[in-house]
């Protein structure tokens, strides 16, 4: 290739940069003219929030009734369904009740006993005590019959006393309910030798009308509300302390609870605190044992200030911040504290206030401290 040519191409080489840069130049000095990106912006008005924890629970029976013999004998009859609400009262089982009437019988007898030798020592006594004063009697004679009077009055007393015992366990030979509920499945069956207060149950009946829900919260959250409580940041409202329940299937309960109890101990092996809270469960549709998801009002923050999840973001300490227009509408970034998510939107405690424009839209259109257009979300 000869010197000309190299020469040749250079030169057009160099025209041709000159052409583009000549191209260039008119467009940055446009720039600084340009108009300012537009980004929208929501502005900060505290407003109440009420606030809500959703918290794992299982389900507890009202009233749990073990059922258990109070004689030892022969189970003769099972006397209800399994399964099937009894009322309060209800005989469930009947025991071989002869030898126990047999008994009642016999005490009977003995109390009937008692009660005329007592008769004919109280005669005597009268008698005696008529004839004292003239001298036909003396007063060792007397003295002795009050005595025979009042140990026949005592053998009443105590035959009385059998007799009784012996009535009551002729009585608990008919096993019967102490509730009202539902019954579980019998463990024996007629025929079954049974042993007065037993340590296995005969079956038990649960009153499910209304029903428990215990569920479990951290102690760390429940010294963090007390301390809001205290501050005055989180408030109570007429509806604090309701509970909402989602069973298993993730569907909403029809009826509403109240939280009854926290229990003043902590389980040092999960480091939670149990609340039991009261269901009206007219249909029976919550058993115990049951898995629930309980929401609970814990109150009202009056001037809380609601974002949007996607508006809050991270930096790399992983610190929530947000993008805000200052008064002169130039973007900044601002850090911020959320505590909690309220359905799509986060709750902010700290780094807003009343009046901040807060940026929703448009964030990425220019870096911090650039100018911006502003353009208000309502």
């Amino acid at each position: 290739m000869s010197l000309r040519r190299i020469a040749t191409g250079r030169s057009m080489g160099l025209l041709l940069c000159a052409f583009v840069l000549q191209a260039c130049a008119p467009e940055q000095r446009a720039t600084p003219g340009a108009m300012p990106p537009d980004v929208v912006v929501h502005t900060v008005a505290p407003e109440p929030v009420i606030l809500r924890s959703e918290l794992p629970g299982r389900t507890a029976a009202w009233t749990i009734a073990e059922i258990r013999p109070q004689v030892s004998g022969i189970v003769r009859r099972r006397l209800f369904t399994e399964g099937a609400t009894v009322t309060a009262g209800q005989v469930l089982y009947e025991i071989e009740p002869a030898p126990f009437a047999a008994e009642a019988e016999q005490q009977a007898a003995t109390l009937a006993d008692a009660e005329a030798a007592a008769k004919l020592a109280q005669l005597q006594e009268e008698r005696y005590r008529k004839l004292l004063p003239q001298g036909t009697v003396s007063q060792q004679d007397y003295d002795t019959a009050t005595a025979t009077l009042a140990q026949a009055e005592a053998r009443v007393r105590l035959a009385r006393a059998a007799a009784n015992a012996a009535t009551i366990s002729l009585q608990w030979t008919r096993v019967k309910s102490p509730v009202a509920g539902r019954t579980g499945r019998s463990l024996v069956t007629p025929g079954a030798l049974v042993n007065a207060n037993q340590a296995d149950a005969l079956t038990t009946v649960s009153q499910l009308d209304p029903i428990y829900v215990d569920v479990t919260q951290s102690s760390a959250e429940l010294l963090r509300l007390r301390r809001a409580s205290q501050s005055g940041r989180i408030k109570a409202s007429s509806s604090s302390r309701t509970v909402r329940l989602k069973l298993e299937d993730g569907t909403a309960y029809p009826h509403e609870g109240r939280v009854e109890l926290a229990e003043v101990t902590v389980d040092p092996s999960t480091g939670s605190v149990t609340l039991r809270a009261v269901f009206p469960n007219p249909d029976g549709l919550l058993l115990p044992g049951m898995y629930v998801r309980a929401e609970v009002e814990e109150g009202v923050d009056p001037q809380g200030i609601l974002l949007p999840q996607e508006v809050v973001t991270r930096d790399r300490k992983g610190n929530a911040t947000v993008r805000i227009v200052d008064a002169q509408s130039h973007l900044q970034v601002r850090p911020v504290t959320v505590s909690r998510a309220i359905g799509s939107d986060w709750l902010v405690d700290g780094g807003l206030s009343a009046g901040d424009r807060v940026v929703i839209e448009g964030a990425n259109n220019a870096p911090p401290g650039a100018e911006v257009h502003v353009v208000d979300a309502s």
